[in-house]
């Protein structure tokens, strides 16, 4: 039987400070990859624009409230989980933080956010070293 398709569309954001970089540990909600660190950010709600989806995603992921600076890459990769083949289309964002307070999702696909120097990163999915290269290459 063949396995499902899904396309996927989601915008990130690049919140650099000096030499540090924002990034956000995944939860125990996405058992396979709970406790690695990623890029903030996630999926676009149906009709919304990347900016904004960038900008809504990082404010409930981190508490920020952040404007977009420029875009910086859009990539696509394939993979399959489980039954389901996923082509993610991911829009990458510098952004600057314009207001709010850093705190933790809660009951979320991630749980705990941090700001983390580039010499010392914490491990990492794919997501999160591409936006690494992105950030400081």
């Amino acid at each position: 039987m063949p396995a499902n398709k899904c396309t996927r569309v989601a915008a990130y954001g690049l919140i650099v400070e000096g030499e540090r970089i924002l990034l956000c540990r995944i939860s125990p909600e996405l058992p396979r990859l709970a406790g690695l660190w990623t890029l903030p950010g996630g999926g676009l709600d149906f009709g919304e624009a990347p900016a904004d989806g960038m900008v809504r995603e990082l404010a409930e992921e981190t508490g920020l409230i952040v404007k977009p600076i420029c875009l910086v890459n859009v990539d696509a990769n394939v993979l399959q989980v489980d039954e389901v083949v996923m082509h993610n289309v991911r829009i990458f964002y510098r952004a600057q933080v314009i207001g709010g307070e850093l705190r933790h999702e809660v009951q979320g696909s991630t749980d705990r956010c941090q700001w983390w120097h580039r010499e010392e990163l914490p491990p990492l999915v794919e997501l999160g070293q591409l936006g690494i290269r992105l950030a400081f290459g």
